[in-house]
Formats: C-alpha cells, structure tokens, sequence
C-alpha cells in the first residue's frame, strides 16, 4: 500500500512539475494600440484598432516563438477620442501597464505628444496612420511610422493639382489640428514650389468638430478656385462637399489620407459627384502586392463584418513588424527588440516594411483615388 502510495505521489508531483513547467514556457506580450473609439472619427479608430486584433489572432492561433517561449499576445485599447490631452493619459496608463510596444496613435495631433511618453519609457511605438513630419524629427528612438508623411503625401497631391488638374487658383482649408495643418502646408509647398501660375486665391480654417462651413465657402466662392484642398478628416471632409454643392461650388475637392476613407461617400452623399473628389492614401502597393492586399482585405471582412475603412492594413502590419523584431531580438523586453527593429526588412501585406534612422518607411508609397459611382477608385499608384 505504501509502495503505492508512494508511486501515485511521485506521479502527481511530476504531472505537477510539467504544468508549471508549461505555464513557465508561456510569454505573455502585451501590445497597446490607441486610437479614436469615440468622436467623429471613431469609425477610423476602430478600424486600426480591428487591424491590430487580426494580427494579434492570428499570432496566437501560430503559436508563435519568442526565443524559446510559446507566446500569448494581448492587446490592450484605449481610446484618445483624438483629443491631445486624452492620448497623453491613454500613453501613461498603458506606460503603467507595463505593455512591451504600442501600435499608434491614430491622428498626428495625439501620436506627437504621446511620443513623448513612451519614449521617456523606452516602449517602441509605431503609428500606422500618422503623416505629420514632426512625429518622427523629435530624436526619439522608439518612434516609427509605417505609412509615408505628409511632405511626401501633401507635395505630391500639390503636383498633382497643378499638373494634371490644371488648376491655376485654389482655395485652401484646414482643421487646425497637427495632421490638417500640416498636410495642407505640404500641398501649398507642392503646388507652388516650382511655379508661378498657381495662385492661393483663399486660406481658411475650421475645427475638427465643426458642422457649419457656410461663411468660408461663401468667401471661396467669390475668388472662383479651381481647386479646394481641404486638410482635416472625411467626418469633417463630407459635411464640406455637401455645402459646397449647396453653395454652387464646381470646384475639384482634393485631401489627404484623413478624408480618403470608403466612408467620405456616405458622409458626403450625392455631393461626392463622379471625378469631382482626388485624395490621397498614406500608403497603397504597387501591382505585384494586389492580390497579398485584396486577400487581407477579404479576411478582414469576413472576421468583423465589413469592409476596411483605411488604415487597418497598416495596423495590421504594424503589430507584425514589431513581433518580427522580437522574434528577432529572442525577447520582447524593449530594450532588447528595439536595436532589431530599426534594421528590420519584413514582408507585409501593404509592402516591404524597413525604417530610416528617423523612424520613417523607406520608399513609402502613395495611392491616389477619386470616386465613381459612390466607390473609391484607384487612379495611380505612386513614390
């Protein structure tokens, strides 16, 4: 009896010793991601936040390796409802937390001043979204981007008014925040730069919360443009096209990657004409990468019931850039991965992804779009 007793001990112990064992070969990495969950732009915002959530699904489902650990990725949200003041605590609580990256923030407004904090914290931080140069200028060494900025986006979509469109005047808005300031000084610089034909018949400013646009299209109006840039978002962008159209105003309407969602068409409704709208995408791939990009897209749809709104792609891609690095570095202690993330080369589904000693994508493309039909269509795929 003893001699049995003694052998049931003996197994329980070892059955015992391998749980723990097991328990102790777990990693678990937890991945913040930030973005708008509230507010006019919270459709983008839950967009990079899903994006983020695909890849870390299907991290898990891999079981993927982090040295000789089985890793068990979270993620942990918040919401900065785009609001500057809001993203600075989301970084501190995810600080706080103890996450080992985060993956954001959406806008340029918040992505800056929370940069700040985690690089006083060391955390690594890839915005899949934000274009204002600033972001990455700041010497910070866990700052990274894995979209083109606005001086690429904003100069080329400059050029692109003046050389294909013809416009010779054009009328300017901006929302005042980081991103909208900062995209349409770029698309100023870009269309002027190198002539003397285009004129700025008008510059005007709004708020990204405003709803009434009356007073300043009334004063575009009257100088008769070619051409009206508008620097903000598509909840913002959409309530503009309407007006206009009310107003009488013919004009071309042109923005960057905040208006140049699949949503501007509804938000703009019949005001979005055919041809009428040229936007620009912070990103796109080039011919060889459509089918990789479309069958993400598909995959997508199919886990969260409807299509991608702009940037989950990029957040996506973001999460598997900064796993690849760990993977890489046998660690996920920021310290460690951080050296390999910023000489890494890593196949994504937007593209190759590798960084400049800034923090910025190498040969970030652009994609241009107009909308027919009340869909957006590609018009040219571009560096």
């Amino acid at each position: 009896m003893n001699t049995n007793l003694n052998l049931l001990s003996l197994a329980v112990g070892a059955a015992l010793a391998m749980s723990a064992s097991a328990h102790a070969q777990e990693l678990v990495v937890k991945i913040g991601h930030v973005a708008p969950l509230s507010g006019q732009s919270a459709h983008m915002g839950k967009d990079t936040e899903d994006g983020a959530r695909l890849a870390i699904e299907e991290l898990n489902a891999k079981k993927v390796k982090i040295g000789n650990s089985v890793a068990r990725f979270e993620l942990l949200g918040e919401d900065d409802a785009s609001d500057p003041k809001q993203a600075t605590a989301a970084a501190q609580k995810l600080v706080d937390a103890k996450v080992n990256g985060v993956i954001g923030h959406m806008n340029s407004g918040t992505t800056i001043p929370a940069s700040k904090i985690y690089n006083t914290a060391g955390i690594p931080q890839i915005s899949p979204s934000a274009t204002n140069p600033k972001y990455t200028q700041q010497g910070f060494n866990t700052a990274f981007r894995v979209v083109a900025n606005d001086g690429q986006l904003g100069g080329t979509l400059g050029r692109y008014a003046v050389q294909i469109n013809e416009a010779k005047n054009i009328a300017v808005i901006d929302d005042r925040t980081a991103y909208g300031q900062g995209v349409a000084d770029e698309f100023v610089r870009g269309a002027t730069g190198k002539t003397k034909s285009v004129t700025i018949v008008s510059r005007q400013y709004t708020t990204d919360k405003a709803t009434d646009f009356s007073s300043i299209l009334t004063q575009i109006k009257g100088k008769n443009p070619d051409v009206v840039f508008f620097g903000g978002m598509d909840a913002v962008g959409g309530p503009i096209l309407r007006q206009m159209k009310q107003l009488g105003i013919e004009a071309k309407f042109m923005g960057g990657d905040g208006i140049c969602s699949t949503e501007l068409a509804r938000l703009a409704g019949d005001a979005i004409g055919e041809g009428k709208v040229v936007c620009a995408e912070a990103g796109g791939v080039e011919e060889g990468k459509k089918a990789e990009l479309e069958a993400f897209k598909t995959k997508f749809s199919k886990r969260f019931g409807h299509e991608v709104v702009l940037n989950a792609p990029y957040a996506y891609d973001a999460v598997m850039v900064m796993v690849a690095a760990m993977q890489k570095a046998s660690s996920s202690d920021p310290v460690k991965y951080l050296p390999e993330l910023a000489k890494i080369s890593h196949k994504g589904v937007t593209g190759t992804i590798a960084f400049d000693k800034n923090g910025d994508i190498v040969d970030g493309t652009l994609t241009l779009y107009t909308y027919k039909n009340g869909k957006r269509e590609v018009i040219t795929v571009t560096k």
